[in-house]
């Protein structure tokens, strides 16, 4: 099933700090693993997660640090912040009540839809 792209803009960033909160991840690590996670539901391009990196640690809500991989390129890492999890923590309690209002309307608390 095709998803409206519309639908993945609000929930990209409580996606980028769930990542974050369960291990320190570079940029294409990130889009993999979001691809994987998601049965290829949510496939970031490199344009749109690195302007989020870029804003979440300018909030302050991720750190970036340089890690030295034998024979590659050093490559950049991201980590969440205690002000990070905060965010996360207001991301999923709004989602759930967004989900929870939809489900309501789309046919009880219940609904999975076919």
């Amino acid at each position: 099933m095709k998803i409206d792209k519309s639908l993945l803009t609000g929930s990209t960033t409580m996606l980028i700090l769930k990542l974050l909160e369960q291990s320190d991840m570079y940029g294409y690590q990130m889009i993999e693993e979001l691809e994987k996670r998601s049965q290829n539901v949510f496939t970031l391009k490199a344009g749109t997660l690195y302007p989020i990196l870029h804003t979440l640690e300018q909030e302050g809500r991720i750190e970036s640090y340089t890690k030295e991989i034998p024979s590659k390129r050093p490559r950049k890492y991201y980590m969440i912040t205690k002000n990070g999890r905060k965010l996360l923590d207001e991301k999923k309690a709004e989602w759930q009540f967004y989900a929870t209002a939809v489900n309501q309307v789309l046919g009880g608390e219940g609904y999975v839809g076919v």
